[in-house]
């Protein structure tokens, strides 16, 4: 019997018979005690009575390596694709709104806070924050901006009601969009060195104000008032403080009635007597003294 490489040469019937097969199997042959020739078993199986099974292993040596083939032409290159839109610099896009807590925040989304979300600042003119939600209901029905603790004006000895906190620079500071909670913590401050009680003025009450799942409410400023005022009296006016609240029939949940700023504002018989409001359901921004007993409504940033 004669096996050579991968390829088994063996005698059949006077002749040579070659059986190709994959290198990793083996084959069986069947030898013919009498006739001495070889027949290729398909079946493996072999007469027991007048033959001898052969396993013949055909694995051969490892040839050696082809030469490596030319190098196939590149093929064209694909096209570039559409650049996608950027978010505005300043502002993240946020999913953590709705009834769910997992929904987009958007103007009229329910927000974390229990409220609604009643700007968006895709514009960036709100530094530090991305939407301004207002409260579900109002703090108070009637309290004034401040009480006449004297501690209030540059040397921090005036009466809060008749005078600036500090002076009418650091006034307009809290004016814009985004500025109401500093505003209200320092209102809170002149009223604390003076030990009043939080529910005797405008900001206190914002400030103490909390809901099932937030606490860090405040007065707004005259801006954010403004957007409050857009979205209670359903105006459809475009988002900004560049849009001034012209008013409209109310939302539920909503009066027609003054709210309170936390910014500075002249009074009616001095410069610095006065305080930001705005009447929902009219719109316009208008300003009295400190005195007034107006409503609060709460909102908070983030």
């Amino acid at each position: 019997m004669l096996v050579v490489g991968v390829l088994a040469g063996l005698t059949v019937g006077g002749g040579v018979g070659v059986i190709a097969a994959a290198s990793t199997k083996t084959v069986t042959v069947c030898a013919n005690k009498k006739t001495s020739m070889l027949r290729y078993a398909k079946n493996g199986k072999c007469v027991t009575k007048t033959e001898t099974k052969v396993v013949v292993n055909q694995t051969g040596a490892k040839g050696a390596k082809g030469a490596t083939g030319a190098a196939g032409t590149a093929g064209t290159n694909g096209t570039n694709g559409a650049a996608g839109a950027s978010s505005p610099t300043g502002f993240t896009a946020r999913s953590v709104c709705g009834s769910n807590g997992t929904t987009l925040c958007a103007v009229g989304v329910p927000g974390p806070g229990g409220g609604t979300i009643v700007y968006v600042d895709s514009t960036n003119e709100m530094p530090g924050y991305d939407y301004l939600e207002v409260a579900p209901a109002d703090a108070s029905t009637g309290v004034v901006w401040s009480t006449t603790i004297l501690r209030c004006g540059p040397g921090a000895n005036l009466s809060c009601q008749t005078s600036f906190l500090s002076d009418a620079s650091t006034a307009l500071d809290h004016i814009g969009l985004g500025t109401g909670r500093a505003a209200t913590a320092a209102i809170v401050a002149r009223h604390t060195a003076g030990a009043v009680a939080k529910t005797a003025y405008a900001a206190g009450v914002a400030d103490m104000y909390t809901t099932a799942t937030a606490s860090d409410w405040f007065l707004p400023s005259q801006d954010e008032l403004n957007e409050v005022c857009k979205y209670a009296s359903n105006s459809g006016q475009a988002a900004g403080a560049s849009t001034i609240c012209s008013g409209g029939t109310l939302r539920t949940g909503f009066t027609p009635n003054f709210y309170y700023s936390s910014s500075e504002g002249p009074g009616y018989y001095a410069v610095d007597d006065g305080a930001w409001s705005v009447k929902l359901d009219v719109g316009g921004i208008g300003h009295g003294e400190r005195l007034e007993l107006l409503y609060v409504r709460p909102v908070r940033a983030f």
